[in-house]
């Protein structure tokens, strides 16, 4: 196995950190500027990046953590674990994956939050064999707190008295515009999958005009979160979205336009 270390986000890699190490991807570009704005908001309310460098120095892989309560969970004195990726592209820098860069990130991560004083490490992962698979957490020691549909909520604890985190669930139904389709879209800003979603979303709503009614909720505050429930996710009229891959512009669109056929319909 290749020599493997991490090292923190540092401005020369804030660019590619930026684009989820995939500068020469257009939907990372296509995403645009929410992921930095939610960056610039989080490095002072606790943010911990971690890049993982291969034997050439090449970075490869990242993982980004918040304290509990800056993020989509409950849970006390904890961490949570937005997102851990290694780049399997053949693009770009190449796959890097099977290389020992997830271990050493997670372990990494596990570390430095210790050294912060948490009592544990949380994170999400899906019970499905999909990416950010809730078993590979199993692996270092992590157990199932919570579910919410294919999302697991796996946690480490370090302290005798640590609590388990839960997820925060749907709390306030959403608000529909009576003779319009109603759009929302709650985007956090951390995940650029998410972004693009959201970015696809907006443009295609603005295409119809009038007859429909876009929300963009931003969640990456908070008291939002709470309010809400949610997190990042896309509605039209009350129906959520599939977004796991991000769906195209023309999908988006087409959903939107169905919609607002239905609406058009003598009641």
């Amino acid at each position: 196995m290749a020599a493997v270390r991490t090292i923190d986000l540092t401005d020369e890699h804030l660019p590619s950190y930026l684009l989820c190490l995939e500068e020469w991807n257009p939907d990372a570009h296509e995403a645009g500027s929410r992921r930095r704005r939610w960056y610039e908001k989080m490095r002072d309310r606790g943010l911990g990046v971690k890049l993982a460098v291969d034997e050439r120095g090449q970075v490869g892989g990242m993982i980004q953590y918040l304290p509990a309560e800056q993020s989509v969970i409950e849970g006390p004195d904890l961490y949570f674990v937005h997102c851990i990726w290694v780049h399997g592209h053949k693009q770009g820098r190449g796959d890097c994956r099977h290389q020992g860069l997830g271990r050493t990130l997670i372990e990494s991560a596990e570390e430095d939050v210790r050294a912060r004083g948490a009592k544990g490490l949380a994170a999400w992962g899906l019970w499905l064999p999909f990416w950010m698979k809730a078993s590979w957490f199993k692996r270092y020691g992590f157990v199932k707190a919570d579910r919410e549909g294919m999302q697991v909520l796996m946690w480490k604890p370090f302290a005798s008295d640590a609590l388990p985190p839960r997820w925060i669930r749907p709390r306030k139904p959403l608000d529909l515009v009576p003779g319009k389709v109603t759009v929302t879209a709650f985007v956090n800003g951390w995940c650029m999958a998410m972004n693009l979603a959201s970015e696809r979303t907006r443009r295609a709503a603005a295409d119809f005009g009038d007859r429909v009614a876009f929300h963009e909720i931003d969640t990456s505050d908070r008291a939002a979160v709470l309010e809400w429930g949610r997190s990042d996710a896309i509605y039209i009229d009350g129906k959520e979205v599939r977004t796991g891959p991000p769906p195209s512009y023309e999908k988006v669109r087409a959903a939107i336009a169905r919609a607002v056929e239905r609406q058009a319909r003598p009641r």
